[in-house]
């Protein structure tokens, strides 16, 4: 006998579920299951997993990946974790149906929905948005007249509560609602009263005229699960394990079982069997059949084609005002012919408009992504990668084999694009455009910290032990830490918590919104998909995620933000109003050399995508003379290239070490540019065309195992193949596998050349205004903070090192944000702004702006004209704003402690009238310069000063400044300075790069594995360190080699200050070591209580 199973929970029930959808659709053909429902609670987010493990699974021989195993780390831009694989080779794959598990408020009754007919899952999303929408992110509140009035078309299957007489009502209702439509379902309880609960449910289904039908309610897809199941329900209750009493789960019998397991349990209730299968031969709909209609994009009557021509035809004349080349005219007509056939045109003219619309607002944008392989998207705007800077490679943006919708990327300034967002929802309407979703999932820090928890593990413990994870990792607690912490892994509780982190680790934990991807529909978007509200205000999101989409060739457009992006227009608008030069991205000047002899020489920090340390210390080695140069800088410091194995022999040619060898005279072309060394997607496209003979569908197919955001398979498949196809074409044994392993680097993350272009041009312009106009620079980028690799520190140190004067918090002649002051010899100083200060507000600024007149003469005429409450008037103080009036940091102080009113009284606000409050002078003891240095960095995340290594170093001999190491022989050395950066690249098999700043310069350090475990504790937690190692040097790049590392962090106490922890503690933006946890505050004064319970992140 057959059987389907028709309620099987995932663990997109969050906190509920046990096993992946993935799992459960190999498990169900495993079993020799006729169909299987995904029927999460109130949710259908877990469905199109399940849909595509299938298709998978059909294609692949009965194998498919879990995707929430492997997720990509967004600073090494790699895969972390292991695919895991599932399946059930020479099986017959069980059917699909998706729906949805309706809990209703107001209804004792639970309903198993599933939708027979697109027209009913049009119902079954819009009933689930309605519940959505009215209620908070996360959260769904139907009522049963939702479900009398929204299920039509649905196949409903009553779940009866405990107890059966509250179920007759509410069934009776939706049978008469929906004639022949309901059922009821029986489950099993598995606790000795099945056969007893049978006849009570077969009874009431015959009362309530609802047919029964024999259901699982599957939580799990093997009963090895059951105790994880047990560890989510403590989670879902905030509960530990030796609290859980009777809300365990009996036994494992949750879990999917065979058909002929479910004939015994059922064998008094043969037609609740049978009726599983005939239930399941109703519900024809299938997720591939959900049409989607992208909006037409009509305007003035003028249909898209015609539209997409004419703006086509109007950028050409913009761009090439003197008349274009031969090869744009037939790059037009070939990209213009292939988007009518494909009907692709209203896309393009959705990014334009919205492209247009920035621009209009004085919003700078930049397209990325594979749009750089399009003129058209150069015509439209969209793009200022002209096709003279790159070889275009249209196929890549879109192909007709490929039949899937083109990705075009929009970058707008990270600060303004919530108005392009919020424009799109006026456009189009939130019934007809939503973000993508993006599912969260636990990784090791979290599944350690609230497994712990549950598990009864202590709150340090579990700190202790999520501490010790750096970076993203899948790989759970490590026994060796734990035996460091002294705990014994062999404990029994222990080590089953150990084995419950890791099972829990890739598992969703909740929703939340992908960073700018909408879907925009022509009909509704919640018949689509169910729509719900986000956490941020006037916001709304689909219940998929964008792999999701991609799986259902849904188009989506990237609304995304740029930090960058901000820097560069906030450049543009100094240089027009200091300068009187107006410049956009397209109109910087190319070429320049004295920009890209800057590069040469790593001059680096703050420029887009080249200032990291590995980019910086490559800069150099690569020499970067044209733009192609910066489109390959980009691109090599990546895991794709060194994994592969393309960065040395691409760097020794370039360096004229070693000559290029392509692959045969076929292959030459393809990496003529890259010296014979593929390093694109593109190109590893082009190779497997031109060299294995496969067709451009095959070779995208291999892009797509290659690009390991999107991958589902793996690579291994492809390697007989491609071998097999060079050796037909001529090619011996050992030059295909050596082709096929260069490329094979691209399995961790291939980087498209398009891409890396639209990354270019960036680069090129923020190094263009580095170059010609540091000050200005600089002082965008401080004002784009939080943004980037640095922090502020290090930005006001660059600046100065290339000839910037920096001038101090002001408050006679500070803004809000920094600005520029012109010096006696003309040049551009640098003035620190009000935002600098930590803790202050720009409203604060503007009043203090707007009431300054000719200046204020001290604390009180800046209390009693602009009305600032006392605290504010404190941290101006801290930050030592009141130095140009005469004051110092400890007179501003106590002038300050003087005020005691918030607000000045009317009657008193006027200081002639000889009311204000007259304090007798004090002689306070001055403050030395280490204290000072300390307040700078406790205020201000920054000092101009002094830097705390010059007033340490005459306590630390023997130390080479960093200066000098250029010029130091190879030898062994110590340095000493604070830790700016930690990276630990997946790449480079646990080694970890440091960045020691002392008062002269910067020192990279490398530290072997062996190192890092030996001084793990430094390593990882220290804020002064010194190393002793031995100096490598290649040209003006320098590494000292580890070989032993001191933790000074307490010599910071030697400034003389209290709060000395302020000094040193990096930022996570450029540090992705776990953060140090601070020490309990031996500060006496609460106003040094309150700043060490609140430090900043960005002290350098």
């Amino acid at each position: 006998m057959s059987y389907a199973e028709l309620a099987v929970t995932t663990n997109f029930t969050f906190l509920t579920g046990a096993s992946h959808p993935e799992e459960l659709v190999a498990r169900a053909a495993e079993l020799g299951l006729a169909a299987i429902a995904i029927t999460d609670r109130n949710s259908v987010a877990g469905v199109v997993r399940a849909h595509t493990a299938l298709k998978e699974m059909r294609r692949e021989l009965g194998k498919a990946t879990i995707r929430s195993t492997v997720q990509v780390d967004t600073c090494s831009h790699q895969p972390v974790g292991e695919w895991k694989t599932v399946g059930a080779a020479d099986r017959l794959l069980p059917k699909l149906i998706v729906g949805s598990r309706l809990v209703a408020e107001d209804c004792p009754v639970e309903w198993l929905a599933l939708p027979t007919d697109r027209p009913a899952w049009h119902r079954l999303s819009r009933l689930l948005s309605r519940g959505k929408r009215r209620a908070a992110k996360g959260e769904c509140r139907l009522m049963l007249n939702d479900l009398l009035t929204g299920c039509r078309g649905l196949i409903l299957i009553a779940l009866p509560p405990t107890e059966p007489h509250r179920a007759i009502a509410p069934v009776q209702a939706m049978a008469r609602r929906y004639p022949g439509r309901v059922f009821l379902g029986a489950a099993p309880r598995y606790d000795g009263s099945d056969q007893a609960w049978f006849d009570t449910c077969a009874a009431l289904a015959h009362r309530v005229a609802a047919p029964m039908v024999a259901v699982g309610d599957v939580l799990m897809h093997r009963a090895a699960r059951r105790r994880l199941a047990d560890v989510l329900t403590c989670l879902r209750e905030g509960i530990s394990i030796d609290r859980i009493g009777s809300r365990a789960l009996p036994n494992a019998e949750r879990r999917l079982k065979s058909p002929a397991e479910m004939d015994r349990l059922f064998a008094r209730h043969p037609a609740a069997i049978r009726r599983t299968t005939q239930i399941a031969s109703l519900c024809c709909f299938d997720l591939d059949q959900l049409g989607y209609d992208y909006p037409d994009e009509v305007a003035a009557d003028e249909a898209p084609q015609d539209r997409l021509v004419r703006l086509t035809r109007e950028g050409l004349a913009r761009r090439y005002p003197g008349g274009a080349p031969q090869r744009v005219h037939d790059l037009i007509d070939k990209e213009l012919a292939l988007v009518e056939e494909l009907k692709y045109a209203a896309y393009f003219l959705t990014v334009h408009d919205i492209v247009a619309e920035a621009r209009r607002r004085g919003i700078l944008c930049q397209g990325r992504g594979s749009a750089a392989n399009s003129i058209l998207c150069y015509l439209l705007g969209i793009t200022d990668v002209s096709p003279d800077l790159i070889g275009m490679v249209f196929e890549r943006f879109i192909s007709r084999h490929r039949g899937e919708p083109p990705d075009i990327d929009v970058d707008f300034e990270h600060e303004r694009r919530e108005e392009m967002i919020q424009w799109i929802y006026g456009k189009y309407g939130r019934h007809r455009a939503g973000l993508c979703a993006t599912v969260i999932h636990f990784r090791s820090r979290a599944a350690i910290r609230e497994v712990g928890k549950v598990m009864g593990l202590s709150g340090d413990v579990t700190a202790a032990l999520s501490g010790q994870i750096w970076g993203m990792s899948n790989a759970g607690a490590d026994p060796e830490r734990m035996r460091e912490l002294g705990l014994d892994p062999r404990d029994r509780r222990l080590s089953q918590t150990i084995r419950l982190i890791r099972e829990i680790i890739g598992f969703p934990r909740h929703l939340s919104q992908h960073v700018g991807g909408f879907v925009i529909t022509r009909g509704r978007l919640d018949e689509l998909c169910p729509v719900e509200n986000a956490a941020m205000e006037d916001r709304t999101v689909i219940g998929w995620d964008k792999d999701d989409i991609d799986a259902l060739n849904i188009l989506k457009v990237d609304v995304l933000s740029l930090g960058m992006l901000t820097c560069i227009r906030k450049s543009f608008d100094l240089l027009e109003s200091h300068e009187g030069i107006r410049h956009s991205l397209g109109s910087v000047p190319q070429g320049d050399e004295p920009t890209y002899r800057m590069l040469q020489q790593a001059n680096a920090v703050g420029v887009f995508q080249v200032e990291s340390r590995a980019q910086m210390n490559f800069l150099p080695r690569m020499k970067p003379r044209e733009f192609y140069d910066l489109v390959i800088e980009v691109a090599i410091v990546r895991p794709g290239p060194i994994q592969g194995g393309m960065v040395k022999p691409y760097i020794r040619r370039r360096q004229g070490l070693e000559k290029a060898e392509p692959f045969g005279p076929a292959l030459a072309e393809v990496t003529r540019r890259t010296l014979g060394v593929p390093l694109f997607q593109e190109q590893a496209m082009q190779i497997a065309i031109v060299g294995a003979g496969y067709s451009a569908e095959e070779a995208d197919r291999l892009r797509r195992s290659l690009a390991s955001f999107r991958r589902m398979g793996t690579i291994g498949e492809h390697r007989e193949r491609f071998v097999q196809g060079m050796l037909s074409n001529g090619y011996d044994r050992g030059v295909a596998e050596q082709c096929f392993s260069q490329i094979e680097g691209f399995a961790d993350y291939g980087f498209p050349e398009s891409h890396a272009a639209a990354f270019a041009m960036l680069t090129y312009v923020s190094s263009w205004l580095k170059c010609h106009h540091p000050a200005i620079f600089a002082c965008a980028l401080l004002n784009s903070q939080p943004m980037g690799f640095y922090a502020p520190a290090q930005i006001v140190r660059d600046a100065r090192e290339n000839g910037v004067e920096i001038r101090p918090v002001c408050v006679n002649s500070s803004l809000w944000d920094n600005r520029l002051e012109r010096r006696a010899d003309g040049a551009w100083a640098l003035r620190l702004g009000f935002r600098q200060i930590r803790g202050f507000r720009d409203g604060d600024a503007r009043r203090i702006q707007e009431c300054r007149g000719n200046g204020y003469t001290d604390v009180e005429s800046l209390w009693l004209r602009a009305g600032i409450p006392p605290a504010v008037l404190e941290r101006l103080a801290e930050a030592d704003a009141f130095a140009a009036i005469g004051l110092t940091r400890r007179d501003a102080l106590w002038q300050v402690r003087a005020i005691r009113a918030p607000a000045p009284l009317p009657l008193f606000s006027d200081p002639l009238d000889g009311e204000a409050t007259c304090e007798p002078q004090v002689a306070l003891p001055a403050m030395h310069l280490g204290e000072e240095v300390v307040e700078d960095y406790v205020a201000l995340r920054l000092s101009l000063r002094a830097h705390p290594m010059e007033l340490l170093r005459p306590r630390l001999p023997g130390l080479i400044p960093n200066r000098d190491l250029p010029r130091v022989p190879p030898r062994r050395v110590s340095v000493c300075g604070l830790v700016i950066t930690r990276q630990r690249p997946g790449t480079a098999s646990g080694v970890i790069f440091l960045t020691l700043e002392d008062e002269t310069g910067v020192a990279n350090v490398v530290v072997w594995r062996r190192i890092h475990d030996r001084f793990r504790r430094a390593v990882m937690g220290g804020r002064l360190l010194r190393v002793t190692g031995r100096l490598e040097r290649e040209g003006i790049v320098v590494h000292l080699i580890a070989d032993r590392i001191e933790d000074l962090s307490h010599r910071l106490a030697e400034l003389g200050h209290p709060l000395e922890g302020a000094v040193g503690t990096t930022s996570p933006r450029a540090d992705i070591a776990p953060r140090p946890k601070h020490q309990p505050a031996h500060a006496g004064h609460p106003r040094d209580q309150a700043k060490r319970l609140f430090p900043s992140r960005d002290f350098h």
